[in-house]
């Protein structure tokens, strides 16, 4: 394991770095002026319309619904969802789960309505807002489409994997994780469940079986300032390949992850830039969503990275802060939320074609956070 560059947090910053808590939020919810909205378009669909193949699906964090938008016009209609939607992932019958702070919203694409909401077994305290308020924030749905999981976080304690048949639309057992369970991923034959925990340096294998948690400590730079430090894990992908977990730090290093034996290799990236959101294509070209410097005088701005499976990379620039990245069925076009949560936001996607690199803003939502294609 290569020795990393940026200097792990020292006690001169800790104040600093407590303040911002996971290193991921200032704590105030405010638009970053650096970052003007595209102008408005909306585009237009009959009622009883079905939603058409390569619709996007954001969770507005800000406004309690998700909004559907057509990739090339903008919105086309928003539904509540229930109090600060994360998370969501849309199944081949259609339906969208959507991870809030008050439960599982169940989402009929085709319809365009919530046609359920599970609440939580955990207790989460008040459904809140804000980067830190409890309830799910990453989720995942198995591949035979008969359970998802949703990664519950318990303010000021762990977190709780929840899993829910998807049949019966209710929550049939819970398994303890990381703290702060920032994503889950499902291994490619539905074996193993990974809650990655941004709070605890970690993330939990569960095995889909027994639901037995095994904890894997994920810290390239050690653990150094705890809650305060910045250096941590926040979205996970599976490679298809393989099945070994892919994380990106900080733009400079990327853990490949063996879930089975728990070790890890680190590989060089090159964008320089905290980094969250993240996916894998069919192909093994994993797309890492830059959000901005941790320090504006070493670390460059917001990006997407363009790696391919033999470790080829590309930096796409972004304009403002970003969070989360899904990818077009023909991998020629990235969708970027704005909805990003330290430095601020901004009401829109940023539409990345992957081959160009040319990038243009289109508005969707409120705060968009996760995204999917239907």
């Amino acid at each position: 394991m290569k020795a990393p560059r940026r200097a792990l947090l020292t006690a001169s910053t800790a104040a600093f770095t407590a303040a911002l808590l996971a290193g991921c939020a200032s704590g105030t919810d405010r638009p970053s002026p650096s970052s003007p909205e595209p102008a408005r378009a909306t585009a237009t669909l009959p009622a009883d319309a079905k939603t058409p193949e390569g619709t996007l699906l954001v969770a507005d964090f800000g406004s309690d619904t998700v909004t559907f938008a057509d990739p090339e016009k903008g919105p086309v209609e928003s539904v509540k969802v229930g109090k600060a939607p994360y998370g969501l992932v849309v199944g081949d019958d259609g339906r969208a789960w959507v991870a809030t702070a008050e439960g599982v919203a169940v989402v009929d694409t085709e319809a365009r309505e919530r046609v359920d909401r599970i609440p939580y077994e955990t207790e989460t305290g008040p459904a809140t807002t804000g980067e830190y308020r409890g309830g799910g924030m990453g989720i995942a749905l198995a591949p035979d489409g008969e359970h998802v999981y949703v990664g519950v976080n318990v303010p000021d304690d762990k977190g709780v994997l929840e899993v829910i048949d998807t049949g019966k639309r209710e929550v049939t057992d819970t398994v303890p994780v990381g703290r702060r369970p920032f994503d889950i991923d499902v291994s490619k034959d539905g074996a193993e469940v990974y809650a990655t925990g941004h709070d605890s340096f970690d993330v939990t294998v569960v095995r889909a079986d027994s639901l037995k948690p095994r904890r894997i400590e994920v810290a390239p730079y050690g653990t150094e300032g705890g809650l305060g430090s910045w250096l941590k894990p926040h979205y996970t992908a599976v490679r298809p390949s393989d099945g070994r977990l892919l994380l990106p730090f900080e733009g400079e290093e990327l853990v490949v992850l063996d879930p089975r034996t728990g070790a890890y290799e680190v590989e060089k990236m090159t964008a320089n830039t905290h980094q969250h959101g993240v996916t894998v294509t069919d192909d093994g070209t994993l797309f890492a969503v830059g959000t901005g410097p941790i320090d504006p005088d070493t670390d460059e701005g917001p990006s997407l990275t363009v790696r391919t499976k033999d470790g080829e990379e590309r930096v796409i620039p972004l304009e403002g802060p970003h969070e989360d990245v899904a990818v077009s069925e023909d991998g020629r076009t990235a969708y970027v939320t704005g909805g990003f949560t330290r430095d601020g936001f901004w009401n829109g996607i940023s539409v990345v074609d992957v081959r160009g690199g040319t990038v243009h803003r289109l508005t969707a939502g409120e705060r968009p956070l996760g995204i999917a294609v239907l």
